[in-house]
């Protein structure tokens, strides 16, 4: 086979390039989908993967198909796709280097004239941090048939901006239908985004799945009141009764075993005064383990407890289930082909479980998926401290191709 190298220099030059698209105070990142920041980038995909010969279809969710034909335009396209949009505190990794490993790949067959049997996607998949637009991952499960479109489309921001809005005004909502497409297969390419494969010296991990998550919104009200006149038996504080959920939350994580994992990660006030007692609060859950019946026990437990908080302060509760993803366990065969990469290329690995959720988790409802990480500095993600090497970078990329020109060569 014809020896293909992905060249480390191009991949980090591109990362720090796209990197200005929204660049934030200590060398980060913040696009938010939708975002003027996401339509320049999204712009500059468009233009740098038809300038290598691809065909870029835009899908009524604004997910990007860069589409490299194959010898055989009559098998399914191999995807390799990941997002561009970030945390408001995002890194120059996470999700990117899913894209642009993808973009690198291109370049690399450009440059070399390899004609793959089966047609190549380069996927820009919208809105997978469920940042601005809850819940996470949202338009790749419009794919995959999880979330009817219009649900997408009638999301709305915390300015109360809609989702098909912003879409249409930054000039990404496509005609073709989400979901229309299909994959022979997909590979994602992303930093492990938690400690294992710096703690271990290890250079890739091989996804064998990703842990369930179960996410919530609760909203607490009690009663606002002067703080210097209300006594404290007759107040209804919907903020101390918020601290006893943030707590229940942390005790179930702590119950159900090391592999058990939950936050409350926003937390909104109301009416935020120094002199004031907070009549009410809304605040996020963030549920996870790799066992869908013991995140089943964790729901449970949680919701039990929340109960229990607001009838000890007089409170009243609206709980809200926003997002129940079970967990997902990747095609074997494809694992397989990230393995056999990793050894062609000489780089230690490991079979690992994602902690995270991503678009992966989604597609391989509808297609055979699987996943490639390396390591990041910390395990820190979702940070502008965010870290991972030039070396890492290229050898993820690296392993991506071997494992993509592996599968293509089996069709």
């Amino acid at each position: 086979m014809q020896n293909l190298t992905i060249d480390a220099v191009r991949l980090w030059n591109t990362l720090h390039e796209t990197a200005r698209y929204g660049a934030s105070e200590g060398g980060g990142i913040n696009r938010l989908t939708l975002t003027d920041d996401d339509r320049r980038v999204r712009e500059w995909f468009r233009e740098t993967v038809e300038a290598l010969g691809c065909t870029v279809i835009v899908d009524d969710v604004g997910n990007m198909f860069a589409r490299r034909p194959g010898r055989r335009d009559d098998l399914l396209p191999i995807a390799i796709g990941s997002h561009l949009d970030t945390q408001p505190t995002g890194g120059k990794f996470d999700g990117v280097l899913g894209v642009l490993a993808g973009i690198e790949i291109l370049r690399t067959l450009h440059d070399t004239g390899y004609v793959t049997n089966a047609p190549l996607e380069i996927v820009n998949w919208t809105n997978e941090e469920g940042t601005r637009y809850a819940p996470a991952m949202l338009c790749s499960g419009v794919f995959a048939g999880v979330f009817p479109r219009e649900f997408a489309w009638s999301r709305t921001d915390r300015d109360g901006l809609r989702f098909i809005d912003e879409l249409e005004r930054i000039g990404f909502k496509g005609t073709q239908e989400a979901g229309a497409r299909q994959f022979g297969a997909m590979f994602e390419l992303h930093i492990e985004q938690g400690p294992i494969l710096e703690a271990e010296e290890t250079m890739i991990g091989v996804v064998t799945g990703v842990q369930g998550a179960r996410w919530y919104d609760v909203r607490l009200k009690g009663s606002t009141g002067h703080t210097g006149a209300t006594p404290m038996r007759l107040r209804r504080n919907a903020l101390v009764g918020a601290s006893e959920v943030v707590l229940a939350v942390d005790r179930v994580a702590h119950a159900h075993g090391p592999d058990a994992v939950a936050s409350v990660g926003c937390l909104d006030v109301t009416p935020n005064s120094r002199n004031v007692v907070p009549g009410e609060v809304f605040l996020t859950v963030d549920l996870r383990h790799p066992d869908d019946g013991v995140l089943a026990r964790m729901a449970q437990a949680f919701e039990a407890g929340l109960e229990r908080v607001t009838e000890a302060y007089g409170l009243e509760t609206e709980l809200t289930p926003i997002w129940d993803s079970p967990a997902v366990q990747f095609a074997p065969d494809l694992i397989a082909c990230v393995e056999a990469g990793a050894e062609q290329a000489g780089f230690s690995h490991r079979r690992i479980v994602s902690g995270a959720g991503h678009d992966a988790a989604y597609i391989a409802r509808v297609a055979p998926t699987t996943m490639v990480f390396v390591p990041c500095l910390g395990g820190i993600s979702h940070n502008v401290t965010e870290s991972t090497t030039r070396e890492e970078c290229a050898a993820g990329a690296q392993v991506l191709l071997n494992a993509v020109i592996a599968h293509d060569n089996t069709l």
